[in-house]
């Protein structure tokens, strides 16, 4: 029996997949637990339009994608915070702060979750690295230079 797949099964296929399968397997397991709907005519065909407007749509959110990391690859971000004499800094910067700063300095509204900071967190006052995961594959670097206020 060939099934389209609602969800990801182990050791089965991905969404969205068609795969042939054991009708006892189909009858007893997945369509009765909701992971899969039978492949008939009428349900590949409603499968073939949505794969073809999610491509559509991927297409588009990677070109936003792509524009986004040439604007923002190679840009630095000031970030000012209290640090002692050494340049060790009291507390620490994160992320949030990064976005922060971004939004400030450059206009760009990147979610703080999108961002990773090198070492996940800077406790001192220098240059440091930040990625910025955009979309998928997509990902952009930026330069975070902290300074004592």
């Amino acid at each position: 029996m060939e099934i389209i797949l609602l969800q990801d099964v182990a050791n089965l296929g991905y969404k969205d997949d068609i795969v042939k399968v054991k009708n006892g397997y189909a009858n007893n397991y997945l369509l009765p637990k909701g992971m899969a709907v039978i492949a008939t005519a009428s349900n590949r065909k409603q499968h073939d339009e949505t794969m073809r407007q999610r491509a559509f749509k991927a297409e588009k959110l990677r070109k936003d994608a792509e524009t986004l990391q040439a604007a923002l690859e190679g840009k630095t971000v000031r970030l000012m915070a209290k640090a002692g004499e050494n340049g060790q800094l009291f507390g620490s910067v994160n992320n949030i702060q990064v976005a922060e700063a971004l939004k400030e300095q450059h206009n760009y509204d990147v979610d703080r979750k999108q961002i990773v900071v090198d070492g996940s967190k800077i406790k001192g006052v220098g240059e440091y690295k930040a990625i910025v995961n955009i979309y998928r594959d997509i990902k952009a670097e930026l330069t975070l230079d902290v300074v004592a206020e």
